[in-house]
């Protein structure tokens, strides 16, 4: 396994971090401690969850991922040597089932760090991200911005930064961190920081696969200049980028088979061709699809840890030995000819 200090920080986290989603939906609380086990086992010191999960987020599960990891960590006693991330939801996506008026103002935060730390039975969350924006934007696969210009609805960021700046001199939380951010949003929260001085974000988890590169467009040039590395969820593409689900394939139990909203990697024909076009790519280098899409984000310079999930020992297994897997510079051509011919199928 291969470790990175994420800049302005003291954390060294793994190459590859344990998604965490399932948990609670898909796996049961015995799986999850047996994907932990593997994981921690292989090297992984960096989990990821959220107040959210598990997904498709319902209120009749909401917490139950946090509460899965917290009892692991009580039971194995080795939190010392793990960092524990995970998020505070905003408003939207019909998240008010977790606290009544959602925002991510003062309050709110503070009853969700609370909430969070005594699901995860821990004294201090090393990362706290922000899980969406609370105003106006595009996150989620939307697309075509719609311009608000009266009686918008959103907490500012530099209240938001307040109440997070609060949390880190309470010793609750040590560092800060965004998800799903535009290059505007990630802009601001660094230079409201550095004038109110207050608490520097310290990363970015957005998605990043070979099917949505669109982080390369405007938010990969603030990661490398302002040294806010990104934390890359959805690196397989929901699975699709397995090729699992191609030839109007649909494996039992897989989340896309489980939960068809969730087609923004299979919901058009250009998707689908350029699913096919990466997974025979990865057959003509005799590589498992899977294991070089995780290689190719694994590869890039302002990823600082890819995070990996899996609802069987196996596919975890196959995902972690993705970090022995090398992009040759030819292989790396060849993609990079696929990403011309599929100009972001899936942004």
């Amino acid at each position: 396994m291969e470790y990175r200090r994420i800049p302005h920080s003291s954390l060294d986290v793994s190459k590859l971090c344990l998604g965490t989603m399932t948990w609670g939906e898909q796996n049961t609380e015995q799986e999850a401690f047996s994907q932990l086990d593997y994981a921690i086992g292989e090297g992984i010191n960096f989990i990821d969850t959220a107040e959210m999960y598990p997904v498709p987020p319902r209120a009749e599960t909401q917490g139950e991922t946090e509460r899965i990891l917290g009892n692991y960590l009580k039971s194995s006693g080795n939190r010392n040597n793990l960092v524990i991330a995970t998020k505070v939801s905003a408003p939207g996506g019909k998240s008010d089932y977790i606290r009544p008026n959602m925002a991510l103002d003062w309050r709110n935060i503070h009853e969700a760090v609370d909430a969070s730390l005594e699901r995860l039975q821990i004294d201090t969350i090393d990362l706290y991200q922000v899980h969406w924006p609370d105003r106006n934007c595009n996150f989620f696969g939307e697309l075509s911005y719609q311009q608000i210009d009266d009686n918008e609805k959103q907490t500012p960021i530099i209240e938001t930064l307040e109440a997070l700046a609060d949390l880190v001199k309470s010793g609750k939380i040590r560092y800060i961190g965004v998800s799903n951010e535009t290059p505007w949003g990630l802009m601001k929260y660094l230079q409201l920081a550095e004038k109110h001085d207050l608490p520097r974000v310290i990363s970015v988890q957005n998605p990043y696969n070979l099917l949505n590169r669109s982080f390369e467009v405007g938010m990969a040039e603030i990661s490398h200049r302002e040294e806010v590395p990104l934390l890359a969820y959805s690196p397989l593409a929901f699975g699709a980028l397995s090729g699992k689900y191609l030839n109007d394939q649909w494996p039992e139990g897989a989340r896309l088979t489980l939960f068809k909203r969730f087609a923004r990697y299979t919901g058009s024909q250009m998707a689908l061709e350029a699913t096919k076009a990466y997974v025979e790519l990865a057959r003509e280098f005799n590589m498992s699809p899977a294991q070089m899409a995780l290689a190719f984000v694994n590869s890039r310079k302002f990823v600082a840890s890819n995070i990996i999930g899996a609802t069987s020992i196996e596919q975890l297994r196959e995902n972690i030995d993705s970090i022995n897997t090398c992009i040759s510079p030819e292989l790396l051509i060849r993609l990079d000819e696929l990403a011309q011919i599929y100009r972001l199928p899936c942004p």
